[in-house]
């Protein structure tokens, strides 16, 4: 399953620390509010959340580090 606007709604869960941190305290309702179908809902309601956060941190990281240079 993949859609466009599956995928701008996860680039903004790893990019964005506010919007990650609105998905990890209500998951359905925030994907819901982005637009996604219910099967995307459902899918990211129950997704690893531990990895969602370790994937966010490593692609801030991962930015911040390019910043630097």
């Amino acid at each position: 399953m993949s859609s466009p606007r599956l995928e701008a709604f996860l680039a903004r869960l790893y990019t964005d620390e506010a919007a990650l941190r609105d998905f990890l305290r209500a998951p359905a309702e925030t994907a819901g509010n982005a637009g996604l179908s219910d099967e995307e809902i459902s899918a990211m309601a129950t997704c690893d959340r531990d990895g969602l956060v370790m994937a966010a941190r490593s692609f801030r990281a991962k930015r911040n580090a390019r910043g630097r240079l």
